[in-house]
This record gives C-alpha cells, structure tokens and sequence, in this order.
C-alpha cells in the first residue's frame, strides 16, 4: 500500500532526485516546422487522457466513475483505494458498505487545475479484501457536476483488461499521468495480511510513488477505467507491507521489486443499481460481502 501518501517524499528525495509530478501535466511535443501531411485517423484511435474527472484525496488520488447503465440523475460515485479511507485500512475479511462519510475531494480539469470540491455523504463500499477499492457516494449528481464544472465521470469498463494493452495511470494527487503497457495478471498478490485476486500488473515504465494510490488506470484505445493503482514492491521483500508478492495457482511466490500493480474494476459494474447504490446480490455481482 506504498501508492499512499506514506513515503512519498522520501522516496522523491532519494539521491536529490527531481520532484516529478507534484503540479504539472506532462509536456507537450514540440511542433514540427511543416506540417505534416493529412492522416487518416482510424475510428480505434487512442483518446487522449487528461485529468478530466480525475480527483485529489487528502493523502491519495480518485475519480468520478460512473457505470455504462448509469443515469445522469444518479449521485455520482468517486472511485478510490480501500487503503485510501479516512478511518484507515479496513481489516482483512472487512467489508464496508452504506457507511456515513462527509469527505471531500478537489475535482481537477483537463489540465489538472482545481473545478471545484465535490463531497460525499456515504462510502457506498469499501473493503481490501479480494480487492482493494472504496467507492464514496456523492451529494452531487452526474447531471449536477457536468453543469456546474463542465466535468463527465469516467465510465468503468465492464469487461475484463486485456494482457498488453497500453494503459494511463492519472494522479490527481500529484496531476501525473503514467504510461506503460499491462505486463500481466498476478493470480494472487499477497501484502501483509491482504490478498488480491487476479490484479494488473505494470510494465516497469508505470513507476508509481506514493499518493498516487487510488489512480484511474485508464485504457486509451477506449477512454474507460479498466483498474484502480493500488500498490508495489518497493524493495524486494516477500508478502510483507509494502513489498507484495505474486502468488501462482500452485502457491509459487515471485517477486518483483520495482513492478507495481493495481486491481480490475470491471466486477463493479455488475454491483451497482439505480440510485448509484451498491447491491451485492445482483446477479453476477462477485464484490466480497460484509
């Protein structure tokens, strides 16, 4: 659970390396002389991810998520890390569901500048069990924060990510967007007392740091959330905090220090029912139960 807060100077500060990420987008390319001639953009082409409904926690990072069958008149949802609530790490084997919260959170526009602060009155559910994923339940609906901010939720992918498929990692903590590809699927990822299912591995260009905990991770082919950043091995220890392992169908343990990982989202959208409430007996709707 590194990809918190905790650690993260230290971490940046390391051998006076550079601050990276902590108020600026990525730089744009520079502008060719001559413009090039005309190219044909296929209808696949990959969209260009911003920070566009992406939001900063106090100590982590977020966004506003929405379901393919959500209604604009839904209270929006704000996706996030378990790890990442503000009464601290729920135990392994807990889950939280319909608990009173009053957390706010900074909306970022496209550039990663501040729209405005949206608050949430409930954690609709929360658990680091299986998974590691809160999802706060705002006062505002999806129709409310596009009027008021000009800002769309991002919409949860509702099939499972595909291995190799380049992806963005969006922190709205430190306003960096992390490119890489996904290099795999661990079948476990054990970290002190919590054990992961089927979580996205990187590629080691996505060297996420902490606070960028709770991340989108956007496909760009697609523009929709396959994931949430959630952890990585920081120096090479075995299933201990902050240092997980990779644990196979035959109980082999592999290490991979310096590899981060986050968890699918795609099994959210089989959960979530009118209202944006959270119903864990829908059909299909695996999410671990209180």
């Amino acid at each position: 659970m590194n990809r918190s807060l905790v650690g993260a100077l230290s971490a940046l500060l390391l051998g006076g390396a550079t601050l990276v990420g902590a108020g600026a987008a990525p730089a744009a390319a520079a502008s060719p002389a001559k413009a090039p001639a005309p190219v044909k953009v296929s209808a696949k082409a990959p969209k260009a991810v911003t920070f566009a409904g992406t939001v900063a926690l106090s100590n982590c990072s977020g966004s506003v998520v929405r379901t393919p069958g959500s209604a604009d008149t839904d209270p929006a949802l704000v996706l996030s890390n378990g790890h990442c609530l503000e009464s601290g790490f729920p135990g392994a084997g807990e889950v939280i569901v319909d608990q009173p919260s009053s957390r706010s959170f900074t909306l970022l526009t496209a550039s990663g500048g501040s729209a405005g602060t949206v608050r949430a009155n409930k954690v609709a559910y929360a658990t680091m069990t299986d998974t590691d994923i809160s999802l706060y339940r705002l006062t505002s609906t999806y129709a409310q924060i596009q009027s008021s901010y000009g800002i769309k939720a991002l919409t949860l992918s509702d099939s499972h990510p595909t291995q190799g498929s380049a992806i963005n990692v969006v922190s709205g903590y430190w306003k960096k967007i992390y490119s890489c590809n996904i290099d795999g699927f661990a079948y476990r990822l054990k970290e002190g007392d919590w054990t992961w299912k089927d979580s996205v591995r990187y590629t080691s260009a996505c060297n996420t740091i902490g606070g960028t905990s709770g991340s989108p991770v956007v496909d760009p082919a697609s523009g929709k959330v396959v994931a949430v950043n959630n952890t990585g091995n920081e120096d090479g220890g075995r299933c201990t905090l902050n240092n997980p392992c990779e644990v196979d169908e035959n109980g082999t343990v592999t290490v991979r220090q310096g590899i981060n990982y986050a968890q699918e989202t795609y099994g959210i959208t089989k959960c979530v029912t009118t209202g944006s409430k959270i119903d864990l007996n829908l059909a299909g709707c695996a999410l671990p139960k209180p």
